[in-house]
């Protein structure tokens, strides 16, 4: 007899005046608790009208405990000296053993802590180097000169006026560098276009380092009214769960995340029930289960989905789901820079290009950027910090040439 029920019945009894002792004990011996248990049910029933077990706070971990944990390599002992560390309050070593198994088995996904190191260095490099583009130039310095000439000016069309400084939300610049809208985006911009008439699928590849990604986010900066853009990150060694998770996340739902499969799924379904544009970036990484996840979002009656897959390699990926790879209404690869194209390119992808004569810039696509748009980025980025840094210099072929050692791999 469950405990809602017996507590029932004995306040029945009470209100009858017939309730006795016996009636308690044989309760307990139903129940299979001791008599003084029942005797606190009744009272919690009187002087609370709580028939129900009192509800346990529940033992949430916060996104910075996360990333400290992601940082460990999973190990819940570090965690346990870390909040100890903090001070406050901190709950029991077995008790967080419990919570990060709850979560990762409800769909929390665990970076590398490889991957999450470096990252981390990363993320240090970038801002390092930011600051050494924002330091302004040496007085005197060759840099100060180049900015007093007047540059050549870039084609009208070339550059994407996407905002301040040029820059779309996702995509990372050098100091300075304004997108440019090159023959790849265009034709990426009509690949996404078709598919989200149809409301279809898309498949951007191409090898690493051409721009894909930024070139479907400089597609989609301005999207049709009535549509939403949405990305999923696809997660280090991604299984359905993290999936599901990371699409969860990704349409930005309220409250904590469902504690089952198929209130998630209703609840995403639900959120994307408005016209959205599904981008999936690193898509090479999904299995084919994976692959069926979002295709059973894009295939429920309620959806209304374009989905972009867009990654080197995302073609291959899909292969290992043919169902889903011939609903795809456009394969998209995006090739090297066009040796024609260079010139006005990098012009307008960054003013420090602009005082380079057209035959070095492609003598450097030739030598070391091989039409490789991340390429010509990192060039970028040194060239910047070799001007500023260093007085007089100028921009000839042997500072490019050691300049090509830093954005080169080793043989």
């Amino acid at each position: 007899m469950s405990r809602p029920v017996l507590v029932a019945r004995l306040l029945e009894l009470d209100a009858a005046g017939a309730l006795t002792t016996a009636h308690v004990r044989a309760g307990a011996q139903v129940g299979g608790v001791n008599a003084r248990t029942v005797w606190r049910w009744l009272e919690a029933a009187r002087t609370e009208g709580r028939v129900e077990r009192r509800p346990r706070a529940r033992l949430e971990l916060s996104e910075q405990a996360w990333e400290v944990l992601a940082q460990a390599g999973g190990n819940v002992s570090v965690l346990h000296r870390h909040l100890k560390d903090a001070g406050g309050e901190v709950p029991s070593l077995a008790s967080l053993y419990r919570v990060v198994r709850r979560d990762l088995e409800a769909g929390r996904v665990l970076p590398d802590r490889a991957v999450v190191r470096r990252e981390r260095e990363e993320q240090r490099t970038r801002q390092a180097l930011a600051d050494l583009a924002l330091a302004g130039p040496r007085e005197g310095g060759a840099a100060k000169e180049a900015a007093r000439r007047t540059p050549h000016p870039a084609p009208a069309s070339a550059v994407l006026p996407s905002g301040e400084g040029g820059a779309v939300t996702g995509v990372t610049l050098p100091a300075g560098a304004q997108l440019v809208r090159t023959s790849s985006v265009r034709a990426v911009a009509e690949a996404v276009g078709q598919a989200m008439a149809v409301q279809g699928a898309v498949c951007v590849f191409g090898d690493p380092g051409r721009g894909k990604t930024a070139a479907v986010r400089m597609a989609l900066h301005e999207v049709s009214p009535g549509w939403r853009v949405t990305w999923v990150p696809v997660p280090v060694r991604p299984s359905v769960a993290g999936m599901r998770r990371a699409v969860f996340d990704a349409v930005a739902l309220p409250g904590r995340f469902p504690h089952t499969s198929a209130r998630a799924d209703a609840a995403v379904a639900g959120a994307l029930g408005e016209a959205r544009v599904l981008v999936v970036d690193e898509a090479q990484r999904l299995s084919a289960p994976c692959l069926e996840y979002l295709q059973s979002l894009w295939d429920h009656p309620g959806t209304r989905i374009t989905l972009v897959l867009c990654g080197a390699g995302s073609e291959r990926a899909l292969s290992r789901l043919p169902q889903l790879a011939s609903r795809v209404v456009a394969w998209q690869e995006v090739p090297r820079l066009a040796g024609a194209e260079v010139a006005a390119v990098v012009t307008g992808f960054h003013p420090v290009w602009r005082t380079v004569p057209a035959p070095d810039l492609t003598w450097i696509d030739q030598s070391c950027a091989h039409g490789t748009f991340r390429t010509w980025a990192a060039l970028t980025a040194h060239l910047q910090n070799a001007l500023l840094t260093t007085a007089d210099t100028s921009v000839d072929r042997i500072l490019l040439r050691r300049l090509f050692q830093r954005v080169a791999p080793p043989l």
